[in-house]
């Protein structure tokens, strides 16, 4: 057996939050499995192990948390997610629900919507010529279309971002970033609760599918409470830090947005290239339900597993020039959304929302270039930007 190399990293630091490559390259190269003394976890770096740890549900669980709490050890903070800290059986129960709402045809039913609303952001923002790309594009474009989607109101959708930020902050240690998000979601919990009720959804949507299988005897309830409170908490964020990331990557990278406009059609490796270059998920955590070898380090079971993402999408062993932003790589097979039986559920549709933004991005502007100094944003486990300025001329 090998003994893991021991680094005594901080990954929730916000130095290394703000700018984690570097680390990322330290930790692949200590090798397949490391464990991190400050925290008593094991972790890997490395794609080959983190992907196949992903598709281990057996060996590597996610019911004991997808953070660093373990909940047979602690009480979860709110009650846990049955999409993303479950388990087989309840967790495919409760995923073939969601899955059945979010079909290929009902993604493909909002398409001409999702492209209208595209299509007139990106216009009003080219009349502009300068403006701030995350509240103004990133945030805007899913606040409109994902809760239309899901069938909520109009008023106070920007709770999901302040509820977003806090619920990905408490994957992680409870630290200044975590303390202060639960401060500032503490006034929007009960507007969550309340969205997230049967009577409170529009009809057609997602929500409303899902309390259908509540009618034939397939959840209860609370579990459609649940379900939809799980859309919510990851529908939005995740999607907003991948148009943020795309739209640096572009305004940075003259040669990938000119070949984007010479042909839109590539907006969707774009998306793809941005999860695997960016990997906004920066990190899971799993649990062994068993002593597990990997590499030929044997982790002992009731064990956390701190999964780097990002860092597996940057392994130079799976893809090569990994550093370099490339929009006609096939980036298919990354871990950004997930793999096996927990990948995201809505990849989908967060896929659509990014290849049609994108695609009337590059239909509508001639030149995209950064106006200003970005700022970061810190958070325990999303990698995301604060500010972009951006500077555009509209075609």
């Amino acid at each position: 057996m090998t003994e893991a190399p021991v680094l005594d990293i901080d990954p929730f630091d916000e130095e290394f939050l703000r700018a984690p490559d570097a680390a990322h390259r330290q930790l692949r190269d200590a090798g397949p499995v490391v464990y991190l003394e400050r925290y008593g976890i094991w972790s890997m770096a490395r794609f080959a192990e983190v992907q196949a740890v992903l598709r281990d549900h057996q060996t590597f669980c996610s019911g004991a948390g997808a953070g660093l709490s373990d909940f047979t050890k602690e009480e979860p903070w709110r009650p846990p997610s049955l999409l993303l800290e479950a388990d087989p059986p309840e967790h495919t129960r409760v995923r073939r629900v969601v899955a059945r709402a979010l079909t290929p045809r009902f993604i493909e039913h909002l398409r001409d919507e999702l492209s209208r609303q595209a299509t007139g952001l990106v216009a009003g923002l080219a009349a502009r010529g300068t403006f701030d790309a995350v509240p103004d594009l990133a945030q805007a474009y899913p606040l409109r279309v994902f809760p239309d989607a899901v069938g909520l109101s109009p008023d106070g959708r920007e709770n999901l971002l302040t509820y977003g930020t806090m619920v990905f902050n408490a994957f992680g240690p409870r630290n200044r970033l975590l303390t202060e998000s639960m401060a500032a979601a503490e006034p929007v919990r009960a507007w969550i609760a309340d969205r997230c009720k049967r009577a409170s959804l529009a009809p057609g949507g997602l929500g409303t599918e899902i309390y259908a299988a509540v009618d034939h005897d397939e959840i209860t309830e609370d579990e459609a409470g649940l379900l939809v409170r799980s859309l919510l908490s990851a529908g939005v964020d995740t999607t907003v830090h991948t148009l943020a990331w795309a739209v640096h990557a572009l305004a940075t990278s003259p040669d990938e947005w000119q070949a984007l406009r010479d042909d839109p059609s590539l907006a969707r490796p774009v998306v793809e290239e941005t999860l695997r270059h960016a990997s906004p998920v920066q990190t899971f955590f799993r649990t062994t339900t068993r002593a597990a070898d990997v590499a030929g380090t044997i982790i002992p079971a009731g064990e956390k597993v701190l999964l780097f993402l990002g860092a597996a999408n940057r392994d130079p062993r799976a893809w090569p020039d990994p550093d370099r932003f490339d929009i006609r790589r096939r980036a298919a097979g990354h871990v950004g959304l997930g793999s096996g039986i927990h990948a995201c559920v809505g990849a989908a549709l967060a896929r659509l929302e990014g290849e049609l933004l994108l695609t009337a991005m590059a239909r509508q502007l001639t030149s995209l270039e950064l106006a200003g100094p970005v700022r970061p944003y810190l958070n325990n486990t999303i990698k995301g930007l604060a500010g972009l300025p951006v500077r555009v001329r509209a075609a």
